[in-house]
């Protein structure tokens, strides 16, 4: 999924173009190093709330010294409450607590903050996990439709059938998605995805209501076959 993140981020900037960026969760910093190395001179902010692990990566993976990237070990709500209004070109949340988002990380308030934090032509990303019958992946894209103009879904085709618990990058904006890009990309991913967006992603929500801070949950925790 890291990758297809990777698509979003070329496609929303292009590389040589420095940006804003902000990651909620961070794990070894890994986006945040592939935006330092192809946009030199982007700042980015990475909240990870997992100080231990923060200290690990600085210790065992340093960052460029180069690197403008600021990390604060909160958590990932508290950390983009202090984002400046408009500062961002791209947002992106690939938080999990265990194997779980947490419910604030998944209501509209959430993505009010997102929007507050965007630029006007900014691109928000999340990675979603979710298994039969997808009524969390289903959730998590009215609710981005209820904020943003513009959604994308890459997800590999057997999730998307209901058929196995896996990872999907919802991708939203208020200005037009490069949608036959993305789609030739995950089409050329070693494990083939599809886009779906317009008509056809309303058609999947099945009718999914957005989701409100008061009635959030966790994301669904994966069956144990996931890792084996």
């Amino acid at each position: 999924y890291q990758r297809r993140l990777g698509h979003v981020i070329d496609l929303a900037a292009p590389p040589g173009k420095p940006v804003h960026a902000v990651h909620l969760g961070g794990g070894a910093l890994t986006l945040a190093r592939y935006v330092a190395a192809t946009r030199p001179r982007s700042t980015q902010q990475v909240v990870e709330r997992d100080a231990s692990l923060v200290r690990l990566v600085r210790r065992e993976l340093p960052l460029d010294a180069n690197a403008r990237v600021r990390v604060r070990s909160t958590d990932a709500r508290e950390g983009l409450a202090k984002v400046p209004d408009g500062w961002a070109d791209l947002v992106i949340a690939d938080v999990f607590s265990g194997a779980r988002t947490p419910a604030h990380l998944t209501s509209t308030e959430f993505l009010d903050e997102v929007r507050r934090a965007l630029k006007p032509s900014g691109v928000y990303a999340a990675n979603l996990a979710d298994g039969p019958p997808l009524a969390h992946l289903r959730g998590q894209i009215a609710t981005a439709a209820a904020r943003f103009g513009e959604l994308a879904l890459i997800a590999d085709p057997a999730m998307l059938r209901g058929k196995r618990f896996a990872n999907a990058i919802l991708v939203a904006s208020d200005l037009p998605l490069p949608i036959a890009e993305l789609t030739r990309r995950a089409a050329s991913d070693p494990h083939t995805a599809r886009v779906e967006h317009g008509r056809r992603l309303t058609d999947f929500t099945g009718g999914a209501r957005p989701v409100t801070d008061a009635a959030a949950v966790d994301s669904p925790a994966p069956p144990p076959s996931v890792f084996r």
